[in-house]
């Protein structure tokens, strides 16, 4: 058992590598599209493991996803990828070196306050970025601000170690699905993202509860 789960990730980031490929060849979509989704198979393992090191590679990446997005007229994900999620996570990652605890940090808990200011917070950004993007004739506005608010909302919640950042992640994964299943109607290419789509949820889902066990771990 403890085997299984050893190589369950390892297992699965070479399985959707090869499905992405082959989804690629299959719709012919170009390279420098997918190019991102092959640096992110390495960052959801390193994220299943709350490894430190997710977030340095993951910023860099993030340049890749911004010029992928904005091709597709995604442009809430796209300035969310370059001004928000690559700054942040280059952040993220000296902060986390800085309180190391392993191969990871220190983890902590927002307050009941805190998070009830934190939803509310995120229900009227999203009116308003709904009302943005519909004037940048986005194609799928609500989906697009939403997966581009909780991924603000897990940037900045991962940068301060806050292990409510993996509870949005997993919302984050299913809309992200979601949104995919929507696009690939206008964009069967959009297939490969899709596919990576899934692998990320099952990496948050397993490093949701890897941050709690480490999280009891360091009280």
């Amino acid at each position: 058992m403890l085997k299984l789960k050893k190589y369950f990730i390892p297992a699965l980031m070479i399985i959707t590598a090869v499905a992405i490929a082959f989804a690629a060849i299959t719709f012919k979509q170009a390279f420098w599209r997918i190019s991102p989704l092959f640096v992110s198979l390495i960052i959801g393992f390193l994220q299943s493991k709350a490894n430190r090191f997710h977030p340095l590679i993951g910023g860099v990446n993030s340049i890749l996803y911004c010029a992928v997005y904005f091709s597709y007229g995604l442009y809430g994900m796209a300035a969310n990828a370059l001004l928000v999620s690559c700054p942040i996570q280059l952040v993220t990652f000296a902060l986390w070196k800085r309180k190391a605890w392993n191969d990871t940090t220190l983890f902590r808990k927002l307050s009941v306050k805190n998070r009830a200011l934190l939803a509310l917070a995120f229900l009227i950004v999203l009116a308003l970025a709904q009302f943005v993007l519909k004037q940048f004739n986005s194609n799928y506005a609500l989906l697009d601000s939403t997966v581009t608010l909780l991924g603000v909302a897990c940037s900045f919640l991962t940068m301060f170690a806050f292990i409510e950042y993996t509870w949005l992640m997993v919302l984050n994964g299913i809309i992200s699905i979601i949104l995919y299943l929507v696009v690939i109607k206008d964009s069967p290419e959009q297939t490969t993202y899709l596919i990576y789509s899934v692998y990320s949820f099952i990496c948050q889902v397993v490093g949701f509860f890897k941050v709690r066990k480490i999280y009891k771990q360091q009280q």
